[in-house]
């Protein structure tokens, strides 16, 4: 079965013109993605000029790899946030995500998108991890979140208990993006080579700006800022089925290789299998899913399947704010976590309100020069740890695989590369770049094909 999604399948987004020589604006931001895409949206709407670099297409990254829940539950991550940051931020994460489904369902409703639009309860689903669900209840409610405890779920299978919350949604993420980017220029096939304090220099020109937006996944810049030293990615995994009973909610699992579930259209989509990024040397999968399916739903034909790439950061809370003290008009939004498509809308609010200089009342909890918290630093020195690990020990290439590259580091930061037999791809573990059976970039920070030879450093 080909590697394809069904969001990109089913909908194209007409080609837009790459950069046709140096330009003057207001704000450029780097990546049409959602998050891109959705700020450029909102800027315009503002009376801001801007416009959108994108590398290869609109939507051709994280986008369309998406399972497309937006929803302000995010795994078990309130309890979690009430103890590290205190009730005043957590609360702050909360109606953040529960004000970007709202400006989703506006956005739809006031510009008539189609785009499969359903309002649906979330649930998280428990078997071992009941007493921890159990406590993210308690701290959902605490926090002012209608949610409910219930064991009563459409699944086919028992759970101990289900963590409900109402009024979240499930769409069609390249319909949405189709109709949004109609209304924000847009210059494809236009690849970001330099970042400077007044503008971008690219493949196609030169863009003059009084503010830059890195929208683009992950930050490619490592100083100032050092994203790298405060993220890594994660690789998840999505089955497609047809001919199983849909689901009118969303679901996840929070028992460790538990399965993300929900219908699209006429399919169902399975997800799980994640691992860090570049941990992969079994593989399997794909494969994993498919048992699942067959168990749970036998009847059940596999149509599609995907997979995605998220970045991870040290506190659980995304990066959406200046990307640097020492650079106050450069932006960033990145470190999603598994919730691209409500954060993309976070960020995109965010982030307009400070280039026209308001105040969002959510900015604190997201800013990227935050106090991570005790937990979050030793992660900081957990995550150093296994970068000079991965600098130091051998290549985890399969001789087969070394001699098709000419070497096997990372072009980013010199991180020993590993294969992964699932995806076919070269995969860094250090900071998650990805490349090719032939060495060419597929996922950043890197920005240099692996057959040029050797890394940065």
């Amino acid at each position: 079965m080909q590697k394809k999604s069904y969001w990109n399948e089913t909908v194209s987004i007409p080609a837009r013109n790459p950069l046709a020589g140096d330009i003057s604006i207001d704000t450029v931001i780097i990546g049409g993605g959602m998050a891109g895409i959705l700020t450029a949206f909102l800027l315009k709407k503002k009376g801001r000029e801007c416009i959108v670099l994108e590398a290869e297409r609109i939507g051709g990254g994280q986008t369309g790899c998406t399972t497309a829940k937006v929803t302000s539950q995010h795994n078990l991550i309130y309890a979690d946030l009430i103890k590290t940051k205190g009730e005043v931020l957590a609360r702050q994460y909360a109606q953040a995500n529960e004000a970007a489904i709202r400006e989703y369902e506006s956005v739809i409703r006031q510009n008539k998108i189609d785009c499969d639009w359903k309002e649906c309860p979330a649930y998280l689903y428990a078997d071992r991890k009941k007493t921890e669900l159990h406590n993210e209840y308690m701290a959902a409610l605490h926090l002012g979140i209608p949610a409910r405890w219930t064991e009563d779920t459409e699944l086919p299978f028992r759970v101990e208990g289900a963590l409900r919350f109402d009024a979240q949604a499930r769409f069609h993420p390249i319909k949405f993006l189709k109709a949004v980017s109609d209304e924000v220029t847009v210059f494809e096939n236009t690849k970001v080579i330099k970042v400077t304090d007044n503008g971008v220099e690219t493949d196609k020109g030169n863009v003059q700006a009084a503010n830059i937006v890195f929208a683009c996944h992950y930050p490619f810049v490592n100083i100032p800022g050092y994203y790298f030293m405060r993220m890594y990615q994660e690789r998840s995994y999505v089955l497609a089925v047809k001919g199983a009973p849909p689901l009118n909610g969303v679901y996840l699992g929070v028992d460790q290789d538990s399965l993300s579930l929900r219908t699209a259209g006429e399919l169902l989509l399975i997800g799980g299998e994640g691992h860090r990024t570049g941990e992969d040397t079994c593989g399997g999968q794909y494969g994993k899913l498919k048992s699942a399916a067959a168990r749970w739903w036998p009847d059940s034909k596999e149509a599609y399947r995907w997979s995605a790439q998220d970045c991870m950061t040290l506190d659980k809370v995304p990066y959406i704010g200046r990307y640097s003290r020492r650079k106050q008009n450069w932006f960033v939004a990145t470190g999603f976590q598994k919730w691209g498509m409500t954060s993309s809308m976070v960020s995109a609010m965010i982030l307009s309100d400070m280039i026209t200089g308001e105040k969002n009342r959510h900015e604190e909890v997201f800013s990227p020069q935050r106090h991570i918290g005790q937990d979050a630093a030793g992660n900081v020195c957990k995550e150093s740890g296994h970068t000079a690990v991965t600098l130091t020990k051998p290549s985890g290439l399969p001789e087969d695989k070394k001699e098709k590259v000419r070497t096997t580091r990372c072009s980013h930061l010199g991180c020993h590369l590993s294969w992964n037999p699932e995806e076919k791809t070269y995969e860094c573990p250090c900071h998650g770049s990805r490349f090719d059976c032939r060495g060419r970039v597929i996922d950043g920070p890197a920005q240099k094909d692996i057959t040029a030879g050797g890394g940065d450093e």
